[in-house]
């Protein structure tokens, strides 16, 4: 599915608080008025997120049949999902996070930091090779205060750019969420030092009022 879901029905509002906090009552109306959440049940899809990567694949061509693919900070799987659905029965993608995540029919899934070492090996292992695309939709938990969130993901997109070049092969791809907020300008930066092509992405499926966007750089110069 390529096309922004379209809502049907009503909008639903919720019956009563139930104890829930204010910004617990946004979050639960927000979700269950959104298509793109209604959308991912029906399309077997762990998360509408899936979408944004469909959505950039759709438009930037990240992931080739047969590719090796990494997603970073992977659970709960929906990016997972569409690597592996488009790398196909020749790809491999390795999916590591922290957390404990449901097996992705013909992923491997590794649990731990993939800042370790030995993570990288694994990693590594697991592909056979070299990687052909790094991925990340990490994001910390937010504080609400935008400033401190700003710095916080851009660490983490950091983070994941460390790992991205030190196992991509030539030509590789990398894509990883920030936020807007100046800092990125920096990585902008960086990764034109690494990669011949470096742009932001703003899928369809980013919420509006969201200061979210990727970057999406390809070309690796190894």
């Amino acid at each position: 599915m390529t096309k922004p879901p379209t809502a049907r029905g009503l909008h639903v509002s919720l019956r009563t608080a139930d104890g829930r906090s204010t910004a617990s009552q946004r979050w639960l109306q927000r979700q269950l008025n959104d298509p793109y959440v209604a959308a991912a049940r029906a399309d077997g899809w762990r998360s509408r997120a899936a979408y944004k990567l469909i959505q950039m694949d759709d438009r930037h061509k990240l992931i080739k049949p047969g590719a090796r693919v990494v997603d970073l900070g992977a659970a709960p799987g929906g990016w997972t999902q569409v690597a592996m659905a488009r790398a196909g029965d020749r790809g491999r993608v390795v999916a590591i996070d922290l957390l404990p995540m449901d097996a992705v029919a013909g992923a491997t899934i590794l649990q731990g930091d993939f800042q370790d070492e030995a993570a990288e090996a694994a990693v590594l292992e697991a592909l056979s090779g070299q990687a052909e695309l790094v991925l990340s939709d990490m994001a910390p938990n937010t504080t609400g205060h935008r400033p401190t969130d700003h710095l916080r993901i851009m660490a983490l997109a950091e983070l994941a750019l460390d790992f991205a070049l030190k196992v991509l092969a030539p030509g590789g791809g990398f894509a990883a969420k920030v936020l807007q907020g100046g800092s990125e300008a920096e990585m902008m930066a960086r990764l034109r030092r690494h990669f011949r092509a470096v742009r932001h992405a703003k899928p369809e499926a980013s919420r509006k009022d969201s200061a979210e966007l990727y970057v999406v750089a390809t070309g690796f110069r190894a």
